[in-house]
């Protein structure tokens, strides 16, 4: 038996009322076939297009609107049980009748059509749909082409956000214009909506995706928690100006505080924000930022004022400017300047207002500059300075500074290059050197590469001019004002890579074995005339165990006649080329002892070799991951420093991190030890409940370094979180460590706004792999309820 088609051409006796109907139709409104036939689409692009098997669904093409051609109307299709009428100037339907003209529907237990006004009296659940809003109600009374008129005691429905409401009274000002009476909205789509706004008036327009509540009054849980003449709210996703939700927090330093924020969208490429911000314990702030963007510059000004701080008597400011062009033709040019008014200001009054605190800033950087990057060429011209609060040493600015680098790869084998830099440095510390310095440092090196090994030859030459003025008084004995320093360095890097195939716990891996040799020679040159003006000594790890120089920087080039041996193991899936496992061991051997050292008052300890370095990491299944690293001195049988890190992540919004940080005191530490533990996590307590929290403890001094702990829960329509944190701000007088505590609420109504007032970032800033609550699901297309 053949298949039965999709669509019969016959119709049986039972459909009789249907063609009825139809027929009905096409006699009251004449002249309605000419234009149904023009609507058609002809050829292959009306015909249904399939999407999957023959028999499954097809994408049909007459559901795309096309505009209508100029000078023409769209057909008006009049159904019902019982139609009656004059040709060419009014018709009446009874029983599911339907009135469709264009885009718009109108659905009724009745109506009449009047042709020569267009206009339509509907009774008996009424519904009109029009522009992607459905309207339903006892009785309507519209002019059809124009969108026009009225209906009592309606309910409606946007199809683009899944608003809905109720209203005394609408009136359709257009297509895309409505004013509500009396009226209620939400954009909760529960039986019961968790929140609602209830105002006197409600303008609508879904042309600018926008809708305003005058005298309006937010609900939540039935209990008002929020009033205003006048509330600006969006119909859609995108951003428009109005009130954003107010902002809670209290904390010891400030007491409770409550910010008011309004967004201006100014342009689709700029906007205002200014927030009012009302501290108990000092005042009023007002913060203002602004935020631009345009295909040639972007950036974000912001200025903070709060008048006569009721606790330190004085006005107290803070402007931060961050600015980026592109000049074209390879130029570009930043700006970027913060400044505060006083030294406490960070941890009084920062910009982070009502987030959650991660140390306290003490450098604020005014930089603006010009780049260059063109082919090998890369530029930087420069003036920087620094402002420093109390508690920090302030660093050398660079006014100005001109750094130019040229590097070439591979060319015959070679790779080449040189950095250039001038840069005059100036400090406020009183009885600091300063001084000018250039500084020239060209390389070549050459590079053989094979099947499973690579040796790299390298020579490199630094050379440095100094002039220097206001000399300190602690500068060595004899200190020139001007004089040169040339040093120039040879290294040889070579490594060889085996590979194996291995089966483990039932699962095919290539393991790997990877020896590397690192040789570097600098001989040694006195350079303790060279002030410090940008050089430190480097850290000590795998990244820096297998570069020539233990400083960064340009005033210190160590001397070193060094190999470097390491030794690297992978274990890597033979299936998916993920590595799951790598292990690493290094050291250093000395055949002479350094003697540059950054001061005569830090000598280089004399050793034949340096600590062994070990590391490891782990990615297993079911979410774990591990990092372990160890510096170990044998010659004291001493561990010197180690870090031990675990994650576990078996699922979205499931994540545990357990680290450990131990560092033995030395100088550079006050010689006092760091000894840490930190704990971090997000975990679903409940279906709708998650549990965030971070804990760094220092087991040293017993005391909490840094904490925070809180909770979010998820419900359909909107998104409740807490936290409370316990951050240090320094030291008191008598050198003692000291702490703040704040808390924060924060209440997300999904549809109305998704703001992150700070408990969000503070938790991803916090906790390593968290994820917030996911946005709501997006409004259903309009054709999904196709009516």
């Amino acid at each position: 038996m053949p298949p039965r088609p999709l669509l019969s051409t016959n119709f049986s006796g039972d459909a009789l009322p249907r063609m009825r109907r139809l027929v009905a139709a096409l006699i009251a409104v004449p002249g309605l076939m000419p234009a149904v036939s023009n609507a058609q689409l002809s050829g292959a692009a009306a015909q249904p297009q399939p999407t999957d098997a023959p028999w499954g669904l097809r994408l049909a093409p007459q559901l795309t609107e096309h505009p209508l051609p100029a000078g023409s109307a769209p057909a008006a299709f009049v159904l019902g049980d019982r139609t009656n009428g004059t040709s060419d100037r009014d018709v009446s339907a009874k029983g599911s009748a339907e009135l469709r003209r264009g885009v718009a529907v109108i659905k009724a237990d009745a109506f009449h059509y009047d042709q020569d006004t267009d206009l339509a009296d509907a009774y008996g659940a009424v519904r009109v749909i029009n522009n992607g809003v459905l309207f339903a109600g006892p009785e309507a009374h519209l002019r059809v082409e124009a969108s026009e008129g009225y209906m009592p005691s309606p309910k409606y429905h946007f199809s683009t956000n899944g608003g809905s409401g109720s209203a005394a009274r609408v009136d359709l000002l257009d297509s895309e214009r409505s004013e509500f009476t009396s009226a209620t909205y939400t954009a909760c789509q529960c039986a019961d909506p968790s929140w609602y706004i209830r105002g006197t008036r409600f303008d609508f327009d879904t042309g600018a995706e926008e809708g305003v509540a005058h005298n309006a009054v937010v609900f939540f849980q039935g209990v008002p928690i929020f009033a205003s003449p006048w509330v600006s709210f969006p119909l859609t996703s995108d951003r428009r100006s109005g009130l954003l939700p107010p902002q809670f927090s209290a904390g010891s330093t400030n007491g409770f505080e409550i910010s008011l924020p309004y967004y201006f969208n100014i342009a689709p490429n700029r906007d205002l924000t200014l927030t009012p911000r009302l501290i108990s314990k000092r005042g009023v702030q007002t913060q203002a930022m602004f935020r631009y963007l345009s295909p040639t510059y972007s950036g974000t000004l912001t200025g903070e004022f709060l008048p006569n701080d009721a606790l330190k008597h004085e006005n107290r400011y803070a402007i931060y400017w961050q600015h980026a062009q592109n000049l074209g033709g390879g130029f570009g040019a930043y700006v970027s300047y913060n400044k505060v008014s006083d030294s406490t200001y960070p941890q009084d009054l920062s910009s982070v207002g009502n987030q959650f605190l991660i140390g306290t800033q003490l450098l604020f950087q005014q930089e603006a500059g010009i780049t260059y990057n063109n082919g090998p060429w890369s530029v930087l011209a420069r003036e920087q300075h620094w402002q420093t609060l109390q508690g920090s040493a302030p660093p050398y600015g660079r006014e100005p500074q001109l750094n130019v680098k040229y590097a070439k790869y591979n060319v015959g084998g070679f790779d080449f290059g040189a950095e250039a830099d001038y840069t005059r440095f100036r400090i406020t510390t009183a009885d600091s050197t300063e001084g000018d310095r250039v500084v020239f440092n060209p390389y070549v090196s050459y590079g053989i590469v094979g099947p499973g090994y690579f040796v790299v030859p390298k020579a490199q030459f630094h050379f440095a001019s100094y002039d220097l003025r206001n000399i300190s008084s602690t500068a060595p004995t004899g200190q020139p004002k001007a004089f040169t320093e040339s040093v120039p360095t040879l290294s040889f890097d070579t490594g060889l890579v085996f590979d194996r195939s291995v089966r483990l716990f039932g699962n095919d891996y290539i393991q790997t074995l990877e020896p590397r040799l690192y040789y570097v020679y600098t001989p040694y040159r006195n350079q303790m005339f060279a002030p410090l003006f940008d050089t430190a000594e480097s850290d000590f790890g795998l990244a820096e165990i297998f570069t020539p120089n233990t400083f960064v920087g340009n005033d210190r080039i160590a001397d070193a006649n060094r190999l470097t041996a390491g030794l690297t193991t992978r274990f890597i899936d033979a299936a998916t080329g993920d590595e799951r496992a790598r292990f690493v061991l290094a050291q250093e051997y000395y055949f002479t002892d350094q003697r540059v050292a950054l001061s005569t008052d830090t000598p280089t300890p004399a050793t034949g070799h340096s600590d062994l370095i070990l590391g490891a990491s782990l990615k297993l299944g079911a979410g774990f991951a591990s990092e372990t690293s160890f510096q170990y001195n044998a010659d004291d049988n001493q561990l010197v420093r180690s870090s031990i890190g675990f994650g576990f992540s078996p699922d979205e919004r499931k994540v545990v991190n357990v680290a450990y940080r131990y560092t033995r005191a030395n100088p550079t530490l006050s010689n006092q030890p760091i000894n840490q533990i930190l704990l971090s996590a997000e975990w679903p307590l409940t279906q709708r409940l998650y549990a965030v929290g971070r804990f760094n403890y220092d087991m040293q001094g017993h005391r909490l370094v840094d904490g925070v702990v809180g909770f979010q829960y998820d419900a359909d329509c909107w998104i409740f979180g807490f936290g409370a944190q316990r951050y240090a701000n320094g030291l008191n007088s008598m050198g003692q460590h000291t702490s703040n505590t704040r808390f924060l609420a924060q209440l997300t109504l999904k549809g109305l706004s998704n703001v992150d007032n700070g408990l969000v970032a503070a938790f991803r800033a916090g906790v390593a792999g968290y994820q917030p609550p996911p946005p709501p699901p997006p409004p259903l297309a309009r054709f999904t309820n196709y009516e």
